[in-house]
């Protein structure tokens, strides 16, 4: 993000202070991530999109040259043969703006989290 750039309130509002091409391509994630997880609520945290059920459960942010998407260090983990070809780090990948964003592995991503969120809930409900 330049930092001459006013910080957002809402994803809307984020997603508007890209380019047209990055724009569609932030849609499309965002649409992924509420089909793959009804009843997300949508937020603005850390100053990037944030979707939260149950807890945080993925955000993402456009860069320059790629999108970043945040599924925390679990979703990397799980998926980290799938996601080999791109930039990792313990809790993010880096998905290239120049090249196909893989939609179908994000979606993939999302459900594990989703699932993920929701047995921890389960999880603590039992304990308590």
């Amino acid at each position: 993000m330049e930092a001459n750039r006013s910080i957002p309130k809402t994803i809307d509002g984020y997603i508007a202070g890209f380019p047209k091409e990055v724009q569609a391509i932030l849609e499309k994630i965002r649409e992924i991530i509420k089909e793959s997880a009804p009843g997300v609520e949508e937020a603005i945290s850390y100053q990037i999109p944030t979707f939260k059920l149950k807890g945080n459960l993925v955000h993402f942010a456009a860069y320059k040259k790629h999108i970043g998407f945040y599924p925390a260090a679990s979703g990397i983990e799980k998926f980290m043969e799938d996601l080999s070809a791109y930039e990792v780090s313990k809790g993010a990948v880096r998905f290239p703006i120049d090249q196909p964003i893989p939609y179908d592995l994000i979606r993939e991503i999302v459900a594990f989290r989703v699932k993920e969120n929701l047995e921890r809930v389960q999880t603590k409900k039992k304990k308590g």
